[in-house]
């Protein structure tokens, strides 16, 4: 089964990357195809080789994807040496120093309906990873799901291709420090906010998503005092 994803977003980023092609003789040269997002990601606090992650991203994009390996709140997103996924989390991060803005995640799942980041999170191997500017596919062994997810302007199309199985799932996530999370069931709509960030943003601050799915909802439950409360 494939499900295919919809997001809308709110903010701004000013990072760009490089896009194109060029002629050479009678051969066009491809820029993007040399771009490796993984370069400068085997980092960890203590050392440095880049402190980069993999943005998946149009140039002047509104916003940023990357597969988080690190916990919540960890600016060190995503490291090479990882061997968990987390999440796919939409980031607003110039450097893990000054870590994140306005940040949530998404993550598809198979079995039990889970929440907690450590628990959900599935093992996933470079060989099974393309990583690209404009493309991003990785397998999680764990619940058996292939993602992938390319970028727009303002938003980003996510296809989660799941196994033939009974309890198939989309988990969001939109952190503490004050979310919002409504669930349209009519509309295959889940609208909300986040106010997670590392500082420097108003008091109002939110970052406003809209996710929308190809497929109609036949469960949904939310997460209040760390409690899983079934809605359907």
């Amino acid at each position: 089964m494939k499900l295919k994803i919809r997001l809308k977003t709110t903010l701004i980023l000013t990072m760009q990357l490089f896009a194109g092609t060029l002629a050479v003789g009678q051969e066009k040269f491809d820029p993007v195809s040399y771009v490796n997002p993984l370069m400068g990601t085997q980092s960890k606090f203590e050392l440095s080789t880049g402190n980069t992650y993999p943005a998946i991203a149009m140039p002047w994009g509104m916003n940023f994807w990357v597969p988080q390996t690190g916990k919540m709140g960890d600016g060190w997103v995503y490291t090479y040496t990882a061997d968990k996924i987390r999440g796919f989390k939409q980031t607003h991060q110039p450097s893990p120093w000054m870590n994140d803005y306005g940040q949530f995640s998404i993550m598809p799942m198979t079995g039990k309906p889970i929440f907690d980041e450590e628990q959900r999170a599935s093992w996933f191997s470079h060989k099974a990873e393309i990583a690209a500017p404009y493309y991003y596919k990785v397998y999680l062994a764990d619940h058996d799901v292939v993602t992938e997810i390319t970028p727009t302007e303002r938003a980003a199309m996510f296809r989660f291709t799941f196994p033939e199985t009974e309890h198939s799932y989309v988990t969001i996530d939109a952190f503490d420090k004050g979310s919002y999370v409504k669930i349209i069931p009519e509309e295959r709509k889940i609208i909300g906010y986040t106010t997670k960030n590392s500082g420097g943003v108003p008091a109002n601050f939110k970052n406003y998503f809209v996710i929308v799915f190809d497929k109609d909802f036949s469960y949904q439950a939310t997460i209040g005092k760390k409690q899983l409360q079934k809605s359907v």
